[in-house]
């Protein structure tokens, strides 16, 4: 087989770096997920963008195994004839025997070889299969059940994929097989129960009972027929593989709980950070973004645009729409209080609140529609100011200074009065842009009654709904989600249950501030790695140890001091978010899966890879507290009401300065030699990151 070769990754969490090596030369990973080349939730982002980092690694002994959706494959994958010799004998034995496999390239960064079967092809073997289970496993899937229907095709498949290579290989083969969630996990127990020569791991990306249990809107006890057999699935993956992991702490407590097994090692989510050239370059982009909005803003409020649009902020929450899982519901609340106190304290800053969670809809709002169609006012304007311009022209031309009360004639003045009443409107500005097919009981237009922000004048606080993804195509809002979040001040994700928390992530990418919770994966690991989060724009609410009204409270509180800072100290905090980018690349986090992989392989194949873990304790990385005074007003007030703009060029902050030293606590990512050489030392985090150790092929 092609050489492939491990990575060399500098210690992001204070660990040591270990002299071992660890030859790949002879192995082969297959990473099995429903979601490759298959959007349907977070895990595809993770196999996505973690994909060219591991074909890096393992180069051609790498494939992702995946099903096969031919609206998908259509634009997403292209099928070439397998490039392993061992690997086409066994898809042409499986083709030959019934089955539906097919071989590509994903066209994604890193083009990884893609494995893709068409469970529907094979469903004549469901019933069969589900008896085989029962007898081996004793769980029984009912048959109104789709979804499982397919992840016991999936497993079965996958298993036979993984058995039949196994077979065709000419010598002893060391196969390593990663399944993702549930509807995977089958095809682990199996391999396991069929003693197949394969190293396994599983990764839960999201307990199946705790995200049940944390929607509170779902009637549980009705529910557990629908419910249990997954279960069963998913715990028998988690008990039979050699490695479980997961993907945030708070999940790994979780599992232990719920799965009765704690992880062997925690792997955070990370994303393929694209750093620009110029430093402040994604400030450029907030801007550019930030007008797009405002263009937006002026049309949906036509005729009520009696605020001032520079001292506007725009926050967000995105998400699948989870009312309380997602935090949308204290979110609301929230912002009813913030409402108040900007109205109380008199505040010329006005919120706008954008809630992007898809739902059930039959159409656009016609008055959002007529917001967006065409701009009256701007056409006037332009009119006026040509005929202006050619009277001043005109004037000039003459050698005469112009009479500034002959220049706009009576006709000009009726043209701008038409203008100004076709604006008018007698309703206010809508609250969602769309017409929701069960609005009487949509969680959010329910809970907006309740509190009562119905986007008034006197309200400072001003509420959108958008029940759709974001697009460019978009008649409403012409902008894609990247672009959306790059213009937007804040993004706002107070959840209850999110196992990891990729929106907050991708705001600290793009130099946006967040706020997140300590339920959160990714909120947990930023107070583990950040001694001061909020002074780098990155908030985290407290939902674990205090009641919903406390948390409230604090959110509401993260609110006002954010509204209360100077566009300057915003800048500032950007800056900062934006350097924390590192903490988040593949290139760090990455080397997590590296050691679950390592871990693996001693355990399946320990008479030729060796895994030592270490007895010392490891002292946990802490990214420090910036050097200048934090932009938060809670912790840099002034005396006086309002802060002088010369108090504020005086306040202590060197931005080179300050970058030189985060660029020094955390070292830049090394990148992957040449595969023509020796295999480089990696860093390896010990079992749940509490021990370090290190693994080696024996000689």
């Amino acid at each position: 087989m092609p050489l492939a070769r491990s990575l060399s990754i500098t210690s992001l969490s204070g660990l040591e770096e270990w002299d071992e090596e660890f030859d790949l030369e002879d192995a082969v990973l297959f990473e099995i997920a429903w979601e490759v080349a298959n959007k349907v939730g977070g895990i595809y982002t993770v196999i996505q963008t973690k994909a060219r980092l591991t074909a890096e690694e393992w180069g051609e002994n790498y494939f992702l195994v995946g099903p096969y959706v031919e609206s998908n494959v259509r634009t997403q994958v292209e099928l070439i004839e397998p490039t392993n010799p061992a690997l086409k004998r066994a898809i042409d034995k499986m083709n030959s025997s019934g089955c539906k496999v097919y071989f590509g390239r994903w066209l994604i960064e890193g083009s990884p070889y893609v494995v893709l079967i068409d469970v529907a092809f094979t469903a004549w073997n469901l019933d069969k299969w589900k008896k085989e289970l029962w007898d081996n496993f004793s769980i029984g899937v009912p048959w109104f059940d789709r979804e499982a229907n397919d992840a016991v095709l999936f497993g079965f498949l996958t298993a036979w994929l993984l058995g039949e290579y196994a077979a065709q290989c000419e010598e002893p083969p060391h196969i390593l097989a990663h399944f993702h969630e549930w509807l995977a996990g089958l095809g682990l127990a199996l391999c396991r129960q069929r003693q197949l020569p394969v190293a396994t791991i599983f990764t839960t990306h999201a307990t199946l009972l705790g995200r049940y249990l944390c929607a509170g809107s779902v009637d549980f006890y009705n529910n557990l027929a629908d419910i249990y057999h997954r279960y069963c699935l998913e715990r028998t993956a988690a008990r039979c593989a050699h490695v479980f992991t997961t993907v945030s702490q708070i999940t790994a407590v979780e599992a232990e709980h719920l799965l009765k097994r704690k992880p062997d090692i925690i792997t955070p989510n990370g994303l393929n950070v694209k750093k620009f050239s110029a430093m402040h370059e994604f400030q450029n982009l907030h801007a550019q973004s930030k007008n797009r909005i405002q263009e937006f803003i002026r049309g949906h409020f036509y005729g009520h645009l009696d605020f001032n649009l520079d001292k506007c902020l725009f926050l967000f929450i995105a998400g699948r729409y989870e009312f309380s899982n997602k935090g949308a519901d204290i979110f609301l609340e929230a912002l009813a209080r913030l409402n108040y106190l900007l109205r109380v304290n008199h505040s010329d800053v006005t919120v706008v609140a954008f809630f992007i969670m898809p739902a059930r809809t039959n159409n656009f709002n016609v008055e959002t529609l007529k917001g967006q169609a065409g701009d009256t006012c701007m056409d006037t304007a332009q009119t006026v100011k040509e005929r202006f311009g050619k009277k001043l022209y005109e004037s000039l031309l003459v050698g005469q200074l112009p009479d500034v009360s002959k220049m706009l004639d009576k006709d000009d003045f009726t043209m701008m009065k038409r203008a100004i009443f076709a604006t008018q409107r007698q309703c206010q500005p809508p609250i969602c842009t769309h017409n929701m097919l069960e609005d009487s009981n949509d969680p959010i237009l329910t809970c907006i009654r309740r509190i009562g922000l119905f986007n008034s004048s006197a309200d400072r606080v001003k509420v959108i709904f958008h029940p759709e993804f974001l697009s460019s195509t978009s008649p409403l809002l012409p902008m894609d989600y990247e672009e959306f979040v790059r213009g937007c001040h804040l993004g706002v994700f107070p959840s209850y249950y999110e196992p990891w928390g990729y929106t907050p992530a991708e705001c600290t990418v793009m130099g946006i501030p967040s706020i997140s919770t300590n339920l959160s994966g990714f909120g947990c690991f930023m107070e583990e790695h950040i001694a001061d989060p909020s002074a780098y724009g990155i908030y985290i609410l407290d939902r674990r140890y205090r009641g919903v009204d406390e948390s409230c409270n604090q959110l509401t509180s993260y609110l006002f001091q954010f509204c209360q800072q100077s566009r300057r100290a915003r800048i500032i905090q950007r800056n900062r978010t934006e350097r924390l980018s590192d903490l988040l690349d593949w290139r760090y986090l990455g080397r997590y899966y590296i050691s679950a992989r390592h871990m693996a392989l001693a355990k399946a194949f320990p008479d030729t890879y060796f895994y030592q873990p270490h007895d010392s304790e490891t002292v946990s990385f802490r990214y420090p507290r910036p050097a200048s005074v934090p932009p938060s007003p809670s912790l840099s007030r002034h005396s006086s009401p309002r802060q002088s703009e010369a108090e504020e060029d005086d306040d202590r902050y060197d931005e080179d300065a300050e970058a030189e030293k985060d660029r020094l606590n955390i070292r830049q990512p090394l990148t992957l030699p040449s595969k023509k050489g020796p295999a480089l030392p990696y860093t390896l985090p010990g079992a749940n990151g509490e021990k370090n150790g290190a693994a080696s092929v024996k000689n």
